[in-house]
């Protein structure tokens, strides 16, 4: 039975990478199936004793804190189930240690240890992978893993919380709007990595996008003739862009009528380099199902001339974004909400950077289908033979 469950973990970690890597965005029970394997690879082929306990009272732990994100996945309640047959079988006791989480992704531990794409490419023979989040309008956000919210989230929350780098968005009620939200604050803090930089700190606010960070200098950490932190704009109090070459990122802060808008593109390996206690980030997972608004079904407007309004917005969203993706949706959305042409033009510039960070043209727009305002999932032969292959594993 273990042996079989386990081939089954394996199985289902491998197809679904290679078949559908966008799958559960807001279930990542993977992850725990992955830690779990990891952690037991080298028990050898007793699976018995503490150490396996451990491992599978760790992998318990993870399910739990998945709850709520996996609830209806197939994979997520399988997975709750085996864990209780093994745990059954082994007789391991519900508490007791857990296992020792895996160390940290190693990208900027080789080589130069300050030029994370160097050390990276030097180790794998490769570029990493990179992913893309942007938090814009009322707000919307595209996260890490491509799904797409329009959330009515208030006060300040976390978009990125990782072992390098942390960034908390504040929202506010839109001025002149009854339902509108804004970003209108931004904070953002590059950890203390090593020799590399001592901890930064940068803020932007509605009206006062810095090309500096909060003590006042536009670079830090320069090591062998680089920088680690580098500030830039291209528009004065209005943009602000931010590279930090010790974990390849680069980060993008908009101000667009009365909002900002944050983009941010950085490797997969330093996005998932967070612990367990670091479970509310909006760019892995997005806001809360309770915080979530339909995309597609906008709030009426500030004069409730719902129709008018709606026609205007389409017609003027189309002229600026002509395809039909979740940018012309956040568009439309905005601006029947906020009655401000000036609203618009937060969808455009996330577009731009969005451009600029997705490096698949064919993963650069989105598509919102039915009523619910979900992202529009990709079907594809090898996402079909793991259905297949699934469905075999749980008839015998």
């Amino acid at each position: 039975m273990e042996s079989s469950w386990r081939r089954y973990i394996c199985l289902t970690l491998l197809l679904v990478h290679i078949a559908l890597p966008q799958v559960g965005a807001s279930c990542h029970i993977l992850r725990c199936n992955s830690d779990f394997v990891a952690a037991t690879l080298d028990l050898g082929s007793s699976g018995s004793g503490g150490g396996y306990c451990s491992a599978l009272r760790s992998y318990a732990m993870c399910t739990k804190r998945l709850s709520r994100a996996c609830r209806g996945d197939l994979t997520y309640h399988s997975a709750v189930q085996g864990i209780e047959d093994l745990l059954i079988q082994h007789r391991c006791p519900r508490a007791g240690p857990t296992a020792q989480p895996r160390p940290l992704p190693q990208g900027t531990l080789s080589g130069d240890v300050c030029l994370y794409e160097r050390s990276f490419f030097s180790r794998e023979g490769r570029a990493p992978e990179y992913l893309h989040c942007g938090v814009f309008g009322d707000p919307h956000i595209r996260t890490f893993n491509d799904d797409f919210q329009t959330c009515a989230v208030k006060g300040a929350w976390p978009l990125v919380d990782n072992e390098y780098l942390y960034i908390q968005a504040t929202s506010s009620p839109a001025r002149g709007g009854a339902h509108a939200t804004v970003l209108t604050k931004i904070t953002v803090i590059f950890k203390r990595w090593r020799h590399c930089i001592d901890q930064q700190l940068y803020q932007a606010e509605l009206d006062n996008v810095p090309a500096a960070f909060s003590d006042g200098s536009v670079w830090s950490g320069q090591r062998g003739g680089h920088r680690s932190l580098t500030v830039r704009t291209l528009n004065p109090g209005q943009h602000a862009e931010i590279r930090a070459a010790h974990i390849a990122t680069v980060l993008v802060v908009h101000q667009n009528g009365r909002s900002l808008g944050l983009s941010v593109r950085s490797p997969r390996g330093v996005v998932e380099a967070f612990g367990a206690e670091q479970d509310l980030q909006l760019c892995m997972w997005g806001c809360p199902p309770s915080q979530r608004i339909d995309t597609l079904r906008p709030p009426p407007p500030p004069d409730s001339l719902l129709p008018t309004a709606t026609i205007g917005a389409d017609a003027h969203c189309a002229a600026l974004l002509p395809k039909r993706d979740i940018y012309y949706w956040a568009c439309v959305f905005d601006l029947i909400t906020s009655g401000d042409l000036n609203s618009s033009m937060a969808a455009v510039s996330a577009l731009q950077d969005a451009r600029s960070m997705v490096a698949d043209g064919e993963a650069l727009h989105l598509w919102l289908v039915g009523s619910a305002g979900r992202v529009e999932p990709k079907i594809t032969p090898p996402l079909l033979l793991l259905l297949g292959i699934l469905g075999s594993l749980s008839g015998t």
